[in-house]
């Protein structure tokens, strides 16, 4: 068993795959549309899975129960790059000597980034 892709429900799927391709330095597919879209390419490396995302018709109402944990070994910068990008800052913690740092994507998934003490 291995993931074949992380999925996301939005509601324009080209605008948010370019969104994630911009802060994994990933390529959008050429065939990607506003309906189903996918963020991997060469530029992917091959042990990490592609990124999908799909058009649903519900908004998001809640908190993600699943959410991706971004390793960096620069916090300010990754920060200030990704709030460039369109992400929202939530919160910060500390804990497990790590420095957890979550954002929403422009649609309101939460993600984290993560810097080890």
């Amino acid at each position: 068993m291995r993931i074949s892709h992380i999925a996301f429900d939005c509601s324009d799927a080209t605008a948010l795959a370019r969104f994630w391709a911009a802060v994994m330095g990933w390529d959008v597919s050429p065939e990607s549309t506003a309906e189903l879209a996918v963020v991997g390419g060469p530029s992917r490396p091959p042990e990490a899975p592609p990124m999908l995302f799909n058009r649903v018709p519900e908004e998001k109402t809640a908190k993600n129960r699943v959410h991706i944990d971004l390793e960096t070994d620069d916090l300010a910068a990754e920060t200030e790059r990704l709030l460039g990008l369109g992400a929202s800052f939530i919160h910060d913690k500390f804990e497990f000597d790590t420095r957890w740092t979550t954002f929403a994507d422009p649609e309101g998934n939460e993600f984290c980034l993560v810097q080890r003490a």
